[in-house]
């Protein structure tokens, strides 16, 4: 059973860890540097997020969403966890009460991007470069939240 909830902030180190394992199954584009480089903003940016949750299946966290407002700004699901539901549950939660919920996706992550596809997320845009300036590309995508019929009075 999958469980999402706020983030404790005593989560944090394995919340980075989780990450690194992750980004080092998905983003074979990446060098050793590129990632060491990155989780040092990663590390930065989890304490600023202003909605972070974490999936915990059995005890374990085995995933998070940061979300701003309408955006998911990161969303990591542990390498060992992938494929049991763990994305789609945190991505569902945080979809709640939109309309739209954007994404960045690098673009040669092809495990991410056809995880948003099969969720129904459209390609928007797409930047050279990364929000940081640099050379992977990253696209832009959106997801139209359906409305939800009125329940029966």
């Amino acid at each position: 059973m999958i469980s999402i909830q706020a983030v404790d902030a005593g989560d944090y180190p394995a919340l980075l860890a989780l990450w690194r394992r992750s980004v080092e199954a998905t983003h074979a584009f990446l060098t050793a540097a590129d990632v060491d480089e990155i989780e040092r903003d990663v590390a930065a940016y989890l304490p600023q997020m202003p909605d972070l949750r974490v999936a915990v299946e059995g005890g374990t966290l085995v995933g998070f969403i940061a979300v701003s407002g309408a955006t998911v700004e990161m969303l990591f699901v542990d390498s060992d966890a992938q494929g049991r539901g763990i994305g789609s549950a945190l991505l569902q939660a945080a979809a709640a009460g939109h309309d739209a919920v954007r994404v960045d996706v690098n673009e040669q992550n092809a495990s991410g991007r056809a995880f948003y596809a099969a969720r129904g997320f459209s390609e928007v845009g797409r930047s050279e470069v990364d929000g940081e300036g640099r050379p992977f590309p990253i696209l832009h995508l959106q997801l139209l939240v359906p409305e939800l019929p009125a329940s029966p009075a």
